[in-house]
């Protein structure tokens, strides 16, 4: 009976788009809280909320001192919230950038070709694992690296599996860095990424491994990790880290990420470029 006279009051188009406000509002929120779960900003959400329900338990309370010295809070909260937010605001506009409609194809490779880029990497990333050679191979999606790119030195060489195994080999200026691939190019290597500073990181993990998740929260590209010290062979994407692959779990992980990528910009509004 509520709802048929709220039908009455508002008219049936005003209900929908009120129904499309709150499901655009909730997809939001819920995006969100995806976007912080895990992160440092997950435990400083808790806080705000326990800020706000004691903020509201004073108030009907009538607690005037508490209510002062939240108010203060409150306003040292509205100057710090961008800065202690940075990285996940950050991120959040990086992925809205990422939608179909701005997506920028900076790679158009081919179903074929991207396989074949795929087996070269596997094979190198296979050898260099078998060696306990360190390596960090980045591949380029949406998000350009461009920044990246120009802390290392300029090769734009086709990827191969020898390149790679002797970009990382010991005792040479390439080894400890980054080498950073865009389409079926070696870019540069011997790069320099930023580290991530999550707290739920292991210990037991080191420099390289704290590069492929830093470059891959403040981007959408794929990051391949040969440790030095077991060969253990690792993914990071969208600041999550796969260990423990082998060739085959290695190749699956990458086509899941790369083929299924490259399917879905072959229908986007920015190939026209390519035609």
């Amino acid at each position: 009976m509520k709802f048929w006279n709220l039908w009455l009051t508002f008219g049936a188009w005003d209900i929908i788009l009120m129904f499309v406000e709150i499901g655009i509002i909730a997809f939001v929120i819920y995006r969100l809280l995806l976007l912080i779960r895990g992160t440092r900003a997950e435990q400083l959400l808790k806080g705000l909320v326990l800020l706000v329900a004691v903020a509201f338990l004073a108030e009907r309370l009538q607690l005037t001192t508490i209510n002062w010295l939240l108010d203060q809070v409150g306003l040292m909260i509205v100057v710090a919230l961008p800065v202690v937010f940075q990285p996940e605001l950050r991120r959040a506009l990086e992925q809205l950038g990422r939608g179909k409609l701005f997506a920028r194809p900076i790679s158009l490779l081919g179903e074929e070709d991207m396989s074949r880029l795929i087996n070269e990497v596997v094979k190198a990333v296979e050898i260099l694992s078998r060696n306990k050679t360190g390596a960090l191979i980045i591949m380029e999606r949406e998000t350009g690296l461009k920044d990246f790119i120009e802390t290392g030195v300029f090769l734009d060489a086709a990827v191969s599996t020898e390149l790679l195994i002797n970009i990382f080999s010991p005792y040479t200026p390439f080894h400890d860095g980054a080498c950073i691939i865009r389409g079926d190019r070696v870019l540069a290597a011997g790069c320099f990424l930023p580290l991530t500073d999550s707290p739920y990181l292991s210990k037991q993990l080191g420099t390289r491994h704290r590069a492929a998740l830093g470059i891959s929260e403040v981007s959408d590209a794929v990051a391949v990790v040969v440790s030095e010290e077991t060969g253990t062979i690792s993914v990071a994407e969208e600041g999550k880290l796969t260990r423990y692959l082998d060739e085959e779990g290695l190749r699956e992980k990458l086509e899941g990420l790369l083929l299924t990528k490259t399917d879905t910009k072959q229908g986007s509004f920015w190939n026209w470029r390519s035609t």
